[in-house]
Order: C-alpha cells, then sequence, then structure tokens
C-alpha cells in the first residue's frame, strides 16, 4: 500500500511539473550572429538584449539553453537542417514565416538614414534622398529594404557592401552621400571606429526583433511554452528592465 502510495505520488508530481510547463529535458539551442548592440561576443559567451532575455526566460521554465554565434547564414542554415532550434534576432517577414514560429516582438529599433555632418538633411520621406548615393551593408534585410525605397523615387544609386564599417568610412570622406542602417548598429559601428562627423537624420521605418524557432524541428508546445514565459516577464515588466540597461525600448505584446 506504502508502494503504491509513493507510485502514485511520484506520477502526480511528475504530471504536475509537465503541464506547468518544466518538464525536464527539455532543451533549445539558439544560433545567432555577430550584430552588436543586440548580440555580440564578450570573452566567448553570446551577449547583449536578447541573450539576455532568452536566458532569463530559460531560467524560468526550466529549459536547458545554449547559444553559439555564428556567420549569418550559416547560422540560419543550421536552424533550416535540425542542428539548432532557433535564431535570434530576426524580423518578420512572409518568407520567413513559412518556415520559423516566431516569438512576441522583443524590443523596438529601426532604420534610417546617417549623414555627414554638414549635410542639413532631416529625413522625412523618401523623396528626401533622391540623387543620393547610399551606402549599406548586405546582401540583407537592410539592402532589401533600401532596394523598395529605389523602386518607389527611382533617381537613387545604391553602394552595397558586406562590411557595415566600410560604408560609414565612406560617408566620413564624402565619397558616398548617406549610409541606411538600422540607427542602433549605426551609432555603435561609428562609436567603435572613432567616427565623429556623422549624424542621424532620421527614420525611415520602425523595426521589431523577434526570436525564430525552426518549424520543422521545434516542438510547437515547447515554443508556446517559451513565449508564454517572455509574456509574463513582459508583464511583470522584467523584459523591460533588461532592455533598459542597454539604453532599448520593449516592443509592445502583440
Amino acid at each position: 500500500m506504502k508502494i503504491n502510495k509513493l507510485v502514485y505520488g511520484f506520477i502526480l508530481v511528475t504530471t504536475c511539473l509537465i503541464s506547468a510547463g518544466f518538464a525536464s529535458g527539455a532543451e533549445l539551442k539558439f544560433n545567432t550572429q555577430d550584430f552588436a548592440p543586440f548580440n555580440y561576443d564578450s570573452g566567448g559567451i553570446v551577449s547583449g538584449p536578447a541573450a539576455d532575455i532568452i536566458r532569463r526566460i530559460c531560467s524560468a521554465t526550466k529549459i536547458d539553453c545554449s547559444m553559439q554565434l555564428l556567420p549569418w547564414a550559416r547560422a540560419q542554415d543550421e536552424v533550416r537542417n535540425g542542428k539548432a532550434h532557433g535564431i535570434f534576432v530576426v524580423g518578420w517577414n512572409e518568407e520567413q514565416s513559412k518556415w520559423l514560429y516566431f516569438s512576441p516582438p522583443i524590443l523596438n529599433s529601426e532604420y534610417g538614414f546617417f549623414v555627414r555632418d554638414d549635410n542639413p538633411l532631416k529625413f522625412k520621406q523618401n523623396s528626401d534622398v533622391k540623387g543620393y548615393t547610399v551606402g549599406v551593408y548586405g546582401p540583407s534585410n537592410t539592402a532589401t529594404a533600401l532596394e523598395k525605397i529605389k523602386a518607389e523615387i527611382k533617381d537613387l544609386t545604391i553602394d552595397m557592401t558586406p562590411d557595415g564599417g566600410a560604408a560609414f568610412k565612406k560617408l566620413s570622406v564624402s565619397r558616398i552621400d548617406a549610409v541606411f542602417s538600422n540607427r542602433d548598429v549605426g551609432n555603435d559601428l561609428m562609436r567603435k571606429l572613432g567616427i565623429r562627423n556623422i549624424r542621424y537624420a532620421g527614420r525611415q521605418q520602425i523595426l521589431k526583433y523577434y526570436i525564430g524557432f525552426s518549424q520543422k524541428f521545434t516542438e510547437k508546445k515547447l515554443v508556446d511554452q517559451f513565449n508564454t514565459a517572455f509574456r509574463n516577464l513582459h508583464k511583470r515588466g522584467i523584459i523591460q528592465e533588461i532592455l533598459s540597461k542597454y539604453k532599448m525600448g520593449a516592443a509592445q505584446l502583440e
């Protein structure tokens, strides 16, 4: 009788843990890229606001999480091929929604134009950069967004480079007229490069960044558990607290 009670008690506790989302053995492997100030290496550790948020969620849900920083193409390929479950940070688009589950938006940023200090531009609309030669890192979502601007206003030349810092160096010495970049990434690059004669001329579009999960290789229940924990931490102000340390703003829950 005592043995039966013990067995019953063990089954009951295990069932409660599973239903609460704290089943042992749950694992998530995340890939990311060097995309400071959002993701970067610090002493061999994947760091930044998104990494901090993921670690906080994994701690709350008792999920065993690991992260590695890779070139972006490889990072995505590994998620597509099941070598990793998730990837961050990513923007939502229709193509990616075909193979990724998404977290709620974790933070806000924006794309905009940078110009030299001697350029009086205050960017308000796409036609403001008509006739410009604009540098951009690419291939990338940023470059794709700039190509859409070019399709609208026609008279715009795109100077694409695989090194984001190179575009800002060119702008600094007036080899191009502007740089189209994520605002936070641009400011971080200029700080690291010691560039002081460039300023942010204005926002072109608001961005929301997410965490993506492979639909093929990640159980939907585990994604839902992760996202529920994120929402709970957001409602308690913990996500906002993490982001405030990086002087970034949390996105509103959708």
